[in-house]
């Protein structure tokens, strides 16, 4: 959704400097002016999966035009600061129309324009609007990925000049949750995926309107192209005059409705989890080999998982990041799991005490974790994490069963 690879083009326009456009300098008139909204379709990179959105004003007498963008961010000195706070600033910037286009034709991205059915002098107030955000005092934004972003900016601006009519249309509710809608772009890469879910609690899971879901590009696009506006002399019109595609990359639109991946993390599970088992079958009498590679294994998932865990509790402590706060996912992968990493080195080391103590490290995972499934009777865990449920509980309870099986073996032997 962000458009980083265009910080350099703004940071030396801003330092040649640029003059007004002439619907801030009182040269253009509102029936000169053309105002469309562009939507960019999903990129290759994680902020470039949701696709992007900017208005384009145009003086048609003049020829004269700018394409503004909310989607602006920077990789300084202090973002992951403000990132862990929860305060990324994001920035809109005035670009040259025809340079953006050639830019997202370069990186295999469609993009579709839609000339908006707008009065005089509701094309000026866009364009003013437009014009005044641009400038410095005014042009960083708090950034938040689902209620303020390069999508609900440029419809913010727009219902604003129609009277409020798209916000209107938009307390519909939607067909998706915001899990859903995120899933559906998210499901380019499954592991990026999953962890986005685990990351983010139940907000996302409550009835959306479609105003919400208008955090998406896409859906801004297809609520504008329905939407009928009344005018102030009772006549009612299409909001879009017209629309169609300046440029089709061959990259296929994402699905409508997310795919199903939990039978196959299931089964990815129970495949993981019954390699646990039968490590633990063939290294029962102390075999080197079974015993460094379950090791290595636990090393791998308690750097991994284990690191998410620590990110996901800090985050729910201690940043703003609201969407973090309360997650059920904690009962399935938690700080407890990175414990996994150092016990698997000394389980690889072969050190006595690594099997008691992975034993109870995933005895206590086991029991959160069921934990987790019998409080979805409760009405406040009503969490859509069936997807985590199904890679990390099976994984959980064969871990513990093979250090549990040891020690009544060894046990029995004595």
């Amino acid at each position: 959704m962000a458009a980083s690879m265009l910080a350099p083009i703004l940071v030396a326009s801003l330092a040649l400097g640029q003059a007004l456009p002439p619907w801030m300098s009182g040269e253009s008139r509102g029936e000169d002016l053309r105002i469309s909204l562009v939507t960019f379709s999903p990129g290759d990179t994680l902020t470039e999966w949701w696709g992007h959105t900017s208005l384009v004003v145009e003086d048609t007498r003049l020829n004269h035009g700018r394409l503004y963008n909310y989607g602006m961010f920077g990789f300084d000195q202090g973002f992951v600061h403000r990132f862990m706070q929860g305060r990324l600033e994001f920035w809109v910037s005035d670009d040259s129309i025809s340079g953006t286009y050639r830019l997202y034709q370069y990186l295999k991205r469609d993009i579709r324009i839609q000339e908006l059915n707008l009065l005089p002098d509701q094309a000026m107030q866009v364009a003013k609007a437009l014009g005044t955000n641009v400038l410095p005092e005014n042009r960083t934004y708090l950034y938040h990925h689902y209620n303020d972003n390069c999508s609900t900016r440029p419809g913010d601006i727009i219902d604003a000049a129609i009277g409020g009519q798209l916000k209107e249309y938009e307390k519909q509710p939607s067909v998706l949750t915001l899990r859903q809608h995120t899933r559906r772009y998210s499901m380019v890469n499954v592991p990026m995926s999953l962890v986005l879910d685990y990351l983010q609690n139940d907000e996302l899971d409550g009835p959306a309107t479609l105003r919400q879901a208008a955090f998406l590009p896409d859906e801004l696009e297809r609520h504008l192209g329905v939407l009928q506006v009344k005018r102030p002399d009772g006549t009612v019109v299409p909001l879009v005059k017209t629309q169609w595609v300046f440029s089709k990359s061959e990259r296929p639109r994402p699905p409508e409705v997310p795919p199903n991946f939990i039978p196959a993390i299931f089964a990815f599970a129970v495949l993981l989890g019954g390699l646990a088992l039968a490590l633990g079958h063939f290294g029962r009498e102390g075999q080197r080999l079974p015993r460094v590679v379950f090791g290595l294994l636990h090393m791998v998932i308690g750097l991994g998982w284990g690191s998410l865990g620590l990110f996901l509790f800090f985050m729910g402590l201690f940043t703003n990041h609201t969407v973090t706060h309360r997650n059920e996912n904690l009962f399935l992968i938690s700080p407890i799991t990175f414990a996994a990493l150092p016990f698997g080195v000394m389980l690889a080391w072969g050190a006595k005490r690594a099997k008691p103590l992975l034993k109870w490290t995933w005895t206590i995972l086991s029991i959160t974790s069921v934990l987790g499934v019998l409080v979805k009777v409760l009405p406040p865990f009503n969490q859509d994490n069936w997807n985590l449920i199904a890679l990390a509980l099976p994984v959980n309870v064969a871990f513990a069963a093979v250090f549990w099986l040891d020690a009544r073996r060894v046990k029995k032997a004595s």
